[in-house]
């Protein structure tokens, strides 16, 4: 006998398949608590925010590219900026050194393809961020790795609240 499994999915849902937050507060006010801890250290919002729509994108969460497109519109980030973010590479122009070696990394800490993050990637970002920012840039990409995986996980809605 063989079975199929129906891998499509209906992200059309106003509502997530459970209150994630309500139900782990224990775990979602240490994650918010990290998140704003590395954003303020990290001290540059618009850099943050692309950092935290290009992790979104590669992670496929809706609900936090709409949360972080908005934020960096009002963070001033033009429309073309984000429009470009998803091919920021070929579209170097449009983002500075800095900004090129963040997204660099937060690539490579969100995808981890070689198992790790590579030395070349680490360096270059290393170059550009002191070691405190460093360390802020490294956890704002990880804390948005983990906000990505369970809106993900649980279907959060766009718009809804966490």
């Amino acid at each position: 006998m063989t079975t199929t499994t129906d891998t499509t999915t209906d992200t059309t849902t106003d509502s997530a398949r459970l209150n994630f937050y309500k139900l782990a507060p224990g775990v979602y006010q240490p994650l918010l608590n990290a998140h704003l801890a590395a954003k303020k250290g990290l001290g540059d919002d618009v850099l943050a925010e692309l950092v935290l729509i290009r992790a979104s994108q590669i992670n496929h969460c809706a609900f936090c590219l709409d949360m972080h497109v908005k934020d960096a519109q009002k963070a001033g980030v033009s429309e073309e900026r984000i429009h470009l973010l998803n091919a920021w590479e070929e579209a170097g122009a449009h983002y500075s050194a800095k900004e090129q070696a963040a997204l660099a990394l937060t690539e490579a800490v969100t995808v981890l393809t070689e198992g790790f993050v590579p030395d070349a990637v680490y360096e270059r970002a290393a170059a550009h961020f002191d070691e405190r920012e460093l360390a802020h840039l490294i956890s704002l990409i990880t804390t948005i790795n983990m906000w990505n995986r369970i809106n993900v996980a649980v279907r959060q809605p766009i718009g809804g609240g966490a």
